[in-house]
């Protein structure tokens, strides 16, 4: 039936010495985005985490760094602000752009959350109280 997909994502864990390869499938889902990226990968990863947890994988020291050409999108990992003031927020999330709602000097609540890869230049909204 023509707009029904099937959308995927395969990976395997420990990179430099694999024990688990992993192949996520989700079929036809409805009212999303069609890419395996952006519905498969995002449960492979959840899945991922815990099985890292529970095989008690260590992480890695001595990774490679990923080279990133000029069209390249570069993710970062969303610090936590929750807590600080206004202007400690704005130093901590310099790779990001942010909007603030809300009264007051502190951060009660970010979006999105601590240690969620989040797109660079992408928008992180900050409530204060």
């Amino acid at each position: 039936m023509v707009g029904n997909y099937i959308l995927s994502f395969i990976g395997f864990a420990p990179a430099d010495n694999p024990k688990v390869a992993l192949y996520v499938a989700v079929d036809n889902p409805k009212g999303v985005t069609q890419y395996g990226g952006v519905v498969s990968a995002p449960i492979a990863g959840s899945i991922f985490k815990d099985l890292i947890k529970i095989m008690n994988i260590k992480e890695s020291k001595n990774g490679i760094e990923k080279e990133y050409n000029w069209n390249d999108i570069k993710y970062i990992t969303v610090p936590n602000v929750i807590g600080k003031t206004k202007e400690e927020a704005v130093k901590l999330l310099k790779n990001f752009k942010v909007e603030f709602s809300g009264t007051g000097n502190n951060v009660v609540y970010q979006s999105p959350s601590e240690n969620n890869m989040a797109e660079e230049n992408s928008i992180v909204k900050i409530l204060l109280n």
